[in-house]
């Protein structure tokens, strides 16, 4: 018996997402923004807003990279979505790191108006959108493009 005969036709390589990682660091990030938000606006202690500015740099860092990787991913051909669900999806992602930019600016002022009301309200939106963003990313590997 010949030795190709043992081994598969074809090596089977799963196709990974590259997206996956930095998307879920930012998201991270965002939230952890957003619980510092809360901590700074019950205790008015000034360490909690600039960890809430770092994390938002970094969210926002983290969201370039994976930015980067979702266009790596849609060229590879391993983000295979319906054409509305990915509209949705890239959007939310869109509109959470529009938002964050913006709260970064934001938390670049002094004192209580860093946070307390606009930044705590960006914060949450942010939040809100990067949750939505993940749920629909969620159905990704779940739901393949249907249609599109």
């Amino acid at each position: 018996m010949p030795y190709q005969a043992l081994l598969p036709a074809q090596p089977v390589v799963p196709r990974t997402s590259f997206r996956s990682i930095p998307l879920h660091f930012a998201a991270t990030c965002f939230t952890g923004a957003l619980l510092t938000d809360i901590a700074y606006w019950k205790t008015a202690e000034m360490t909690w807003a600039n960890f809430s500015a770092w994390l938002l740099v970094a969210g926002l860092v983290l969201g370039v990279i994976g930015a980067i990787a979702i266009i790596a991913d849609w060229m590879r051909g391993v983000l295979p979505m319906a054409r509305l669900r990915l509209v949705l999806y890239l959007g939310c992602l869109a509109a959470a790191f529009v938002l964050s930019f913006v709260n970064t600016l934001i938390h670049s002022r002094d004192a209580w108006t860093s946070v307390v009301p606009t930044g705590l309200a960006l914060s949450i939106a942010t939040f809100v959108a990067i949750v939505i963003g993940a749920l629909v990313g969620a159905g990704v590997q779940r739901h393949p493009a249907e249609g599109s």
